[in-house]
């Protein structure tokens, strides 16, 4: 407990989670590019990577398209000693490598683990009640998160489904930004439920193949992490999508969104894996065509109703 922890990314996730630990007594060495104070004292602000090597826990709150540039700074600071835990709900590649795949490969961290489910940054920077789910294979990972930014406000929960929680965190970025969309076009709760629901469906055929099971995402990797989108948690997936229903296109989409939307970046990528692996992801497939600008709303809409019945897909 004398060992700070540590926290990579200074976005809005990452500052979330530094006051969370700061919270309930821990000191926090957040790296950023840019020096910037929390007005914390706990907290140390830095952009010397070196610093991360005090810590045994290190968060990874950077987007996945920075990941692995982020990961080859770190890796010169870290050895086997350390745990590391990243927040990324994006998917790396073609191939939708997992982000924990990226870290274990890029530096000598093995103990890894993911951090998902309802967890937005407001509510980690105001110390909301809520709570989240930690996917790893060791149990120290887990008990380090939970000492680290766990208490009465704040409760963890922990499952070896690794792979699960990372996709189901990823589908629900994807689906996320449906549901802001479907918002924006003022559909009904019951459309909601359908793009909901059989968006973590599609999320749990390509999990399958990655070895995730699919109970994982009927909790709080998945269908909690919806639940909270749906009830109006502020999180930047929404926003995009609404941004998207009033005629924005992708890049005043994002702007309007204040923040990088991981599902925004994966949503090509997924449909077209998933053409190549012969999965069924209709809703997936939308989303790319309405962000690209190869379809409409009502386009797409129209498509999905129109699939054959019955099917399960």
């Amino acid at each position: 407990m004398n060992m700070p922890v540590a926290v990579v990314g200074g976005g809005t996730f990452g500052r979330g989670l530094a006051l969370a630990a700061a919270r309930v007594g821990r000191r926090v060495v957040l790296w950023s590019r840019s020096t910037r104070s929390l007005g914390h004292e706990h907290i140390q602000c830095t952009t010397d990577m070196a610093a991360i090597a005090q810590a045994e826990l290190i968060f990874m709150a950077v987007p996945s398209p920075h990941v692995q540039q982020v990961a080859d700074m770190a890796c010169k600071h870290v050895n086997g000693s350390h745990l590391m835990v990243h927040v990324s709900r994006g998917l790396v590649g073609d191939e939708l490598t997992t982000v924990s795949q990226v870290l274990r490969s890029r530096t000598p961290c093995r103990r890894v683990g993911v951090l998902g489910g309802p967890l937005v940054a407001e509510a980690l920077t105001e110390g909301a009640p809520s709570g989240g789910i930690v996917g790893t294979l060791f149990p120290e990972v887990a008990d380090a998160v939970i000492e680290a930014i766990g208490g009465p406000k704040l409760r963890i929960y922990t499952t070896k489904d690794v792979a699960g929680v990372e996709l189901g965190s990823a589908f629900v970025g994807l689906v996320a930004l449906a549901l802001g969309f479907a918002q924006g076009q003022k559909l009904g709760p019951s459309t909601l439920a359908m793009l909901a629901t059989r968006g973590l469906a599609e999320g749990a055929r390509v999990g399958e193949r990655f070895g995730a099971q699919e109970r994982t995402f009927a909790g709080l990797a998945g269908a909690g992490d919806i639940m909270a989108a749906i009830a109006g948690d502020r999180r930047p997936e929404i926003a995009f999508g609404r941004a998207l229903a009033e005629g924005l296109v992708a890049g005043q989409a994002a702007e309007r969104a204040g923040a990088y939307v991981e599902g925004a970046a994966i949503a090509r990528r997924i449909s077209d894996w998933a053409a190549r692996h012969d999965v069924a992801v209709p809703i997936s497939t939308g989303i790319a065509r309405l962000i690209t600008g190869d379809a409409s709303g009502p386009q797409v809409l129209h498509e999905l109703m129109t699939r054959p019945m019955g099917t399960g897909e």
